[in-house]
């Protein structure tokens, strides 16, 4: 499998400027298509994307761009648009991806209406193209400023599997290589929304050993769900599950654990969501995840409550109410 020494990373939020900064310390030249002007204007001239991702210097070898025709010349495709933009963003890619080229899903979540993983989504605009998920605990302030992490790389093709690893590897970004891509992405999609229901937790102080019962409980609640779209419980147990659930259910840096701590403290959703530029995935996922586990016959109490209580249908303590008072059961 031959090497990669162009990267496009389709999306200029927080994460695909971070994984743009992973992407150059790796010594791939890169371009990076924004929808902000203001944003590829920011980049060329002061080497910081302001907008998104303040107080970062940039490396030297990523142009920013607002014309996706830009990436018709790159042999690696990341795809860092938030989930339900995902479709329109790779129809937009669609003509100006080579043949061949392989694109890395990173985004995290469930297509509402359709209830299709990213992975489905990108088959179905983009055929035969090469799929790879990249998913796992790693915020994108930690990443860009090249802390140590480490994720799960995700394709069914372990020659590219390995040189996408090869590609974007750093002494400080470690990709772990799995072919579960389902797996890789039922994680990422759930624990967004389990995020959310950790921070109203936290906003409400119910304590840390509430806390830690929601992490625990909400993992047997991924698993089931990754298990039932046919994922393996191997994988949701490592870096791109547990993993992230552990990172994005215990730091308010997350953006939904941060919107739960709003609720928590008595917020409406929109007062949670006010003045945020980057998306809380989980707020758009939750329906999605619920109703998929519905049609998958799994039971998700607390996907299904955090669901209930962002529509409007519950309270907060209702929702804690309504989850404490299921009747008794087996761990198991």
């Amino acid at each position: 499998m031959r090497g990669f020494t162009h990267a496009g990373v389709l999306g200029g939020g927080a994460w695909g400027t971070a994984l743009a900064q992973v992407c150059a310390r790796a010594g791939l030249q890169v371009t990076l298509a924004v929808r902000e002007a203001e944003v590829a204007a920011d980049i060329a001239g002061r080497r910081e994307n302001r907008l998104f991702l303040p107080g970062v210097k940039l490396d030297a070898r990523i142009a920013a761009t607002l014309d996706l025709a830009a990436l018709s010349a790159c042999d690696l495709v990341l795809a860092v648009a938030p989930a339900q933009h995902l479709r329109a963003a790779l129809i937009g890619l669609a003509p100006h991806l080579a043949t061949g080229t392989p694109l890395v899903l990173c985004a995290k979540g469930i297509e509402q209406n359709s209830l299709k993983l990213m992975t489905e989504a990108a088959a179905e605009v983009l055929g035969q193209t090469p799929l790879a998920v990249l998913s796992g605990p790693s915020f994108a302030g930690d990443v860009a400023r090249g802390l140590p992490t480490a994720v799960t790389l995700a394709c069914p093709d372990e020659a590219l599997c390995g040189a996408i690893a090869r590609a974007l590897a750093t002494p400080a970004f470690r990709p772990y290589l799995a072919a579960d891509m389902i797996g890789a992405e039922a994680g990422g999609a759930v624990k967004n929304v389990l995020a959310i229901a950790c921070g109203v937790v936290e906003g409400k102080e119910l304590g840390r050993s509430a806390h830690a019962a929601l992490i625990t409980r909400g993992f047997a609640e991924m698993t089931r769900f990754g298990v039932a779209l046919g994922a393996r419980a191997e994988t949701l147990a490592g870096l791109c599950g547990l993993g992230d659930l552990v990172l994005t259910c215990s730091s308010p840096q997350s953006r939904n654990m941060s919107v739960g701590l709003a609720l928590g403290r008595g917020a409406t959703l929109s007062e949670a969501l006010s003045g945020k530029l980057s998306v809380a995935e989980g707020v758009s996922s939750a329906p999605a995840v619920v109703q998929l586990a519905e049609r998958l016959q799994v039971d998700m109490p607390i996907c299904r409550t955090t669901a209930a209580l962002l529509d409007g249908a519950v309270s907060v303590d209702e929702a804690i109410e309504s989850l404490m008072s299921r009747p008794l059961k087996s761990e198991r």
